[in-house]
């Protein structure tokens, strides 16, 4: 698991299962490329590293879990995009009790 962070931990855990990336989301994409192999790699975090890797075009697919419930407030996902409009295809959609569940090809540019 690889972490993208202003500044790694000075004494990380022996053993750990995190590597610690402070030098962009292009490193840390092409770390965890060349650990997955021909698996797929799958990014996660809050609304600020999407939005970094969706700037910087390197997100594939978009998952949005919409769960029921406002909160009022937080970061919005998909603000300080540019300006440009991104197309998205549907790849998929279900509904269970507690939240929604989608899927969104990112076309390329």
């Amino acid at each position: 698991m690889f972490v993208l962070t202003h500044a790694a931990p000075g004494d990380p855990p022996d053993g750990g299962v995190y590597r610690f990336v402070t030098d962009g989301v292009e490193s840390a994409l092409d770390r965890a490329r060349a650990a997955a192999g021909d698996r797929i790699v799958c990014i996660m975090g809050g609304a600020n590293v999407g939005q970094q890797f969706l700037t910087a075009g390197l997100v594939d697919e978009i998952s949005v879990h919409l769960v029921p419930v406002l909160f009022g407030a937080g970061t919005r996902m998909f603000d300080h995009l540019g300006l440009r409009h991104r197309q998205l295809e549907a790849l998929e959609a279900v509904a269970t009790p507690t939240a929604i569940h989608t899927r969104f090809r990112v076309i390329p540019e």
